[in-house]
């Protein structure tokens, strides 16, 4: 007796289904998934590194006026550009970031600040993830502690000859 012949274009389609079909595709995913872009900043460099280092996180303090979801840093906006060379120029000017700061917020409003303070204009935004946590809490409370109690109340109230025929 000898051995089966070797099936050669099912051991090869094998072999593609399980090795050259998901790598495939995972290169696609890799090539197809989207990056992160940012903004090219064409602002000059600030004469110190502390400056720098100041200007880009104020940057990133500040919201793009016109994105709305993205920081001054990462907009590549025309608006984005002119806030950026506005932040570098207030820099130079030796204003602290607390007077930058207020000044970005009397020009724009609190919206330009990617974290604004809590006050009361906004503590409903703040406050709404709690309030409604509980809420949900306590729905889910109620909804359970009822059916509990219509479970045990039907299974209390079963007459026995339903249980003997």
């Amino acid at each position: 007796m000898h051995s089966a012949p070797c099936n050669a274009p099912s051991s090869a389609l094998h072999y593609a289904a399980v090795w050259v079909l998901p790598l495939v595709m995972l290169l696609v995913l890799l090539f197809a998934a989207p990056r992160p872009a940012a903004a090219v900043d064409a602002t000059p460099p600030l004469p110190t590194p502390r400056l720098q280092q100041r200007y880009v996180a104020l940057t990133y303090a500040f919201r793009c006026m016109q994105c709305q979801d993205e920081s001054l840093a990462n907009s590549d906006a025309p608006i984005a550009v002119d806030m950026r060379l506005l932040l570098h120029n207030l820099l130079l000017q030796g204003k602290s970031d607390q007077q930058v700061r207020a000044y970005m917020v009397s020009r724009y409003g609190e919206f330009i600040l990617m974290k604004p303070p809590f006050n009361w204009r906004n503590a409903w935004l703040w406050c709404a993830p709690g309030v409604l946590m509980l809420i949900g809490i306590s729905v889910a409370w109620r909804v359970i502690s009822t059916r509990t109690r219509l479970v045990d109340q039907d299974d209390a109230e079963l007459p026995d000859e339903t249980l003997s025929s």
